[in-house]
C-alpha cells in the first residue's frame, strides 16, 4: 500500500490517484522545468491572469476535438474500492467500537485537513486570493499534508488548469463528462490528451518561491505515512487506549476517505446542481450542501467569476464559510495579510449582466451604464495581476 499513497493528479498520461505515486515521473520531470524555468527568470513572476480569471479561456478545438476511447486504470479502480471498503467498516466501527474521543479526534482532523486544502491549497496558493505568513504557510501545509490530496505543488497546478480550461477536455474532471466522471471517476482512467497538452501552457513557477512548497513536495511520501495515516491512529491508541485497529480504520482511513469525496463534490455536484446568480453561462453553481460540507467550497458560481476573493463567495457568513472565518482570524493575529476581495458595485455589474436573476440585486432598479459594465470587466482582467506574490 505504500507505494500507492502518494503524489499524483497532475498533467501525466495516467490518471493518478489522489495519493498515489503512479506517473511520478512525469511530475517530476514537469517539477524540474518548472524549477528551470524560475532559474532563468529569477524572480519574475510568472502567473498569469488566466490561472485565476476564470473559466472563459477556452479554444475551439477544446469542445469539438474528437474524445479519444477512455483507458481504465484497473489497479486505480481496485485501490479505490479497497479504500472505500475500509472506510466502510470504520464508518461501522464509529457506531460500535470507537470513543468519543475518537469520533472527536477524527472530526478535527477532517475540520483542520479540510482547511489545508480550502485556506491553504486552493485560496492561498493556487489563487493568491491573500498572503501569510511562515508560521501559518507553514500551519496550512501540515493540515494539506493530513489531507493527501497530492502535494500543494501539484494540487495548485492542476486547480489552475481546471480553472483556465473549465468545462473542455483540458480540465482534468469535465463536469459535462457526467456527475460520477468529475467526481471520482477522472481518477479511475488515464487522462485525456488535452489535459496533458493544455497543462503544459500553466505557468506555476511561482509557487516555486515558497519554500515550505519545494520542502513539502522534497518530502512528501515520509510526511504523508507520518501525518495522514500513522499519526492519527497513534494518538487515540496512545493517549486514551483506543484500539489500534479501531484508531486506524476511523481516524485514518473513514476520515480520509471522507475527506476525499467532500473535496470531490465541489468538482462534481457545485459543478452540476445550483442556480447562477452571477454567470448563466458557466456550469459552476452555487450549491448550498457543498457549501456547507466543505467549510464555503460550494458558492461556486460566484467563485468562477471573482476567483481571487478569499471569501470564495459574496458573502463572508461564517456558518456556511468556515475558511473565510478562519482566514480572517489569522488576519487579526497578523499571520495573514493582503486579503482580496471584489468591490460590491462591480459584484452588482456582474449580476445585472451575465446573472440568471436568482441574485437579490437582480430586483434592484439601479441603472447599470456601459462604463459600468467597462469598469467591471476590465476590474475582472487587472485585479489578478495585482495579486501575484
Amino acid at each position: 500500500m505504500t507505494d500507492m499513497i502518494l503524489h499524483g493528479m497532475g498533467p501525466s498520461p495516467s490518471a493518478d490517484l489522489v495519493g498515489s505515486i503512479l506517473g511520478v515521473e512525469a511530475e517530476d520531470n514537469d517539477f524540474k522545468q518548472q524549477r528551470s524555468t524560475l532559474r532563468k527568470t529569477n524572480s519574475s513572476r510568472m502567473v498569469t491572469p488566466e490561472t485565476r480569471n476564470g473559466s472563459h479561456s477556452k479554444s475551439p478545438e477544446d469542445s469539438v476535438a474528437k474524445d479519444p476511447p477512455m483507458q481504465i486504470v484497473w489497479r486505480n479502480v481496485l485501490v479505490f474500492i479497497y479504500l472505500h471498503a475500509a472506510a466502510l467498516y470504520g464508518f461501522y466501527l464509529c457506531f460500535t467500537a470507537a470513543k468519543p474521543s475518537t469520533l472527536a479526534w477524527s472530526f478535527f482532523l477532517f475540520l483542520f485537513g479540510g482547511f489545508g486544502i480550502t485556506g491553504g491549497a486552493h485560496r492561498l496558493w493556487a489563487h493568491r486570493c491573500y498572503k501569510a505568513k511562515l508560521p501559518l504557510r507553514i500551519f496550512a501545509a501540515v493540515a494539506q499534508t493530513i489531507a493527501v490530496q497530492n502535494d500543494i505543488y501539484e494540487w495548485s497546478r492542476d486547480h489552475r488548469v481546471h480553472h483556465k480550461f473549465s468545462e473542455t477536455d483540458a480540465d482534468p474532471h469535465n463536469a459535462r463528462r457526467g456527475f460520477f466522471f468529475a467526481h471520482v471517476g477522472w481518477l479511475l482512467c488515464k487522462k485525456h490528451p488535452e489535459v496533458i497538452r493544455r497543462g503544459k501552457t500553466v505557468d506555476v513557477s511561482d509557487l516555486l518561491q515558497d519554500p515550505v512548497v519545494v520542502f513539502q513536495r522534497k518530502y512528501y511520501i515520509p510526511l504523508v505515512l507520518t501525518l495522514c495515516f500513522t499519526m492519527p491512529a497513534v494518538v487515540p491508541w496512545y493517549y486514551w487506549g483506543e484500539s489500534f485497529k479501531t484508531s486506524f480504520f476511523v481516524a485514518s482511513i473513514f476520515r480520509y476517505v471522507f475527506t476525499l469525496n467532500v473535496t470531490w463534490l465541489v468538482n462534481s455536484a457545485a459543478h452540476i446542481w445550483g442556480n447562477h446568480p452571477y454567470d448563466k453561462g458557466i456550469n459552476p453553481a452555487e450549491n448550498r450542501a457543498v457549501a456547507f460540507l466543505t467549510s464555503g467550497e460550494g458558492w461556486h458560481n460566484y467563485h468562477h467569476v471573482f476567483p481571487w476573493d478569499y471569501k470564495a463567495a459574496e458573502l463572508g457568513n461564517y456558518s456556511m464559510n468556515m475558511t473565510t472565518a478562519a482566514i480572517e482570524f489569522f488576519e487579526w493575529l497578523g499571520l495573514a495579510y493582503d486579503l482580496k476581495s471584489v468591490p460590491d458595485r462591480i459584484v452588482r455589474s456582474r449580476v445585472h449582466r451575465t446573472g440568471d436573476g436568482s441574485h437579490p440585486f437582480s430586483l434592484d432598479d439601479s441603472q447599470f451604464t456601459a462604463e459600468d459594465i467597462k469598469q467591471e470587466e476590465e476590474f475582472c482582467e487587472i485585479i489578478p495581476q495585482d495579486t501575484k506574490n
